[in-house]
């Protein structure tokens, strides 16, 4: 038990520091592209990229889901064999999807570009997408594979490369090829991103084969099960994943429309757009990199202690789960709130970064209880209570997007953002304490580390404005402000006895 429990930490840490390479890193890149295309093409880029998410949710989403936590359950009950043919299953089925998708693309493109996202300068970048979409659905199911099979150095590795990969090939190609117009630009980064899913395509596919060669021992499965047990999780998981990348698209294109209707520009919406998803967010997601190695490895752990029947490990998970998040997205978001705007000015040379940095901190907090709490619902099997919850809140976000941004501007999605998320956190959280018997902790998760981050957040804010009195520069201020910070948050976390990553006794 103590080496599976080591496993899984062991996995938790190497993904998380992996993840925070390739996230400090996929954001160095992020600065150096929006100063080489500036925020009206960023706009376009962005555009596009709820098409990426929508296709891939179509056709490979909900299979990955299937493949790692159908791997860990396999694996648990010592039958690697069955593991190897719900992979092999997964991919015959992306192959057929991405076919048809990908034909459904190619014939109605044009339209696609002109009615669904509104500029027509989306076209190449649209076409570019499908082999990029298709790379990356056979990278996605064999990664999968190895995160259930609790092999997680292969995969970890190879997107880590993968990120450098990306960041040279799109840079390469915009410093060889500019100045290009705006769909041609958008076109070289799309094929740039081809170029490094190439590589991580073909590197996951040839360490599954020396996996494969190394035997999958055990009994096997009856085909009809391995397809029965498929489906099962993967159509509740890709249809949840479809609908809310729908909604997303929709409230990405929704956003510079209602601008323009509100009385901005095309190109002024644009560029609003592009600061807002491009610069801002971005910024305050990169503290939250440890959320997808989180949700990497908590999934096919929940699977595998639900199928022993671990009720207390189940429990146990939980806790250490939102613990950690608590620890690290509330002080992250109460610094970014203060500092975040001086930050994003010098970082992206853009003096709007900061605008309704506020609510949108609020936001991603939320999101990251929401998303844990998600993860943990489709570990113990309940992926159809996490569809319907988050089908529901893409809804309302569309919702104030629609309503909202054109006379209220870029903080009605801000405030559709706060809503979503909190609704989803609630729901989800009742839900899977109700599914699995968990208590909330409401203090040690929520009301503990808020306290703190306030704290923290005021005090900060104070000393970041005094100073500037006493001759530093903002850059000084601010490389002050972040480890006194920190350590004024743990100092308040101890004072109240929830001290972050010190293990507990489970009271339950």
């Amino acid at each position: 038990m103590k080496g599976k429990k080591a496993s899984m930490l062991y996995g938790t840490v190497l993904l998380t520091a992996t993840g925070l390479v390739s996230q400090g890193l996929g954001f160095l890149y992020r600065i150096a592209l929006s100063r080489l295309i500036g925020a009206e093409v960023m706009g376009l880029y962005q555009l596009i990229m709820p098409v990426y998410s929508v296709l891939l949710s179509l056709t490979a989403v909900g299979l990955t889901s299937a493949v790692s936590t159908l791997s860990s359950t396999y694996h648990a009950l010592d039958n690697r064999k069955a593991a190897g043919q719900v992979l092999k299953s997964c991919l015959k089925a992306f192959f057929l999807l991405i076919a048809v998708t990908a034909a459904v693309v190619v014939l109605f493109y044009d339209p696609i570009s002109v009615y669904l996202l509104g500029d027509a300068r989306t076209q190449l970048g649209l076409l570019l997408l499908l082999p990029c979409i298709a790379l990356t659905g056979i990278e996605n199911l064999h990664k999968h594979f190895f995160y259930g099979a609790g092999h997680v150095r292969p995969p970890a590795v190879t997107e880590l490369l993968e990120q450098f990969i990306r960041t040279g090939a799109v840079l390469g190609l915009l410093l060889c090829f500019l100045p290009q117009n705006p769909e041609r630009t958008v076109g070289l980064i799309v094929l740039g991103m081809v170029i490094c899913e190439v590589f991580s395509a073909v590197t996951l596919l040839l360490l599954y084969r020396r996996e494969k060669r190394r035997g999958l021992t055990g009994q096997g499965e009856r085909p009809k099960t391995v397809r029965r047990r498929v489906v099962s999780i993967a159509v509740p998981i890709g249809a949840t994943a479809l609908a809310g990348n729908l909604m997303g698209a929709a409230n990405s294109v929704l956003i510079p429309q209602r601008l323009v209707a509100g009385g901005a520009t095309a190109s002024e919406a644009m560029s609003a757009f592009g600061v807002l998803c491009g610069m801002t967010l971005p910024m305050l997601m990169l503290p939250t990199a440890f959320l997808g190695a989180l949700g990497l490895m908590l999934v096919p752990k929940m699977a595998e202690n639900a199928a022993l029947g671990k009720k207390e490990a189940v429990k146990d998970d939980l806790h250490s789960a939102m613990s950690a998040t608590s620890a690290i997205s509330l002080p992250a978001m109460a610094l970014l709130v203060v500092l975040g705007p001086t930050i994003g000015q010098a970082l992206f040379r853009e003096q709007t970064v900061g605008n309704y940095i506020l609510p949108l901190a609020v936001a991603v907090a939320l999101d990251c209880y929401r998303t844990v709490f998600a993860a943990s619902l489709n570990g113990i099997g309940k992926q159809p209570t996490t569809a319907r919850i988050s089908i529901f809140c893409g809804a309302v976000q569309l919702l104030f997007t629609f309503g909202t941004v054109k006379t209220w501007g870029l903080a009605g999605y801000a405030a559709g953002f706060v809503v979503s998320d909190l609704i989803g956190a609630l729901l989800t959280g009742r839900a899977f304490c109700k599914a699995a018997g968990v208590k909330l902790r409401l203090f040690q998760w929520v009301a503990a580390p808020g306290l703190s981050s306030l704290l923290m957040g005021l005090v900060v804010n104070l000393l970041f404005h005094i100073l500037p009195q006493y001759g530093l520069t903002a850059g000084q201020s601010t490389a002050l402000c972040i480890p006194f910070g920190v350590v004024l948050y743990l100092a308040a976390m101890s004072a109240q006895g929830c001290l972050p990553f010190r293990k507990r006794r489970s009271k339950e």
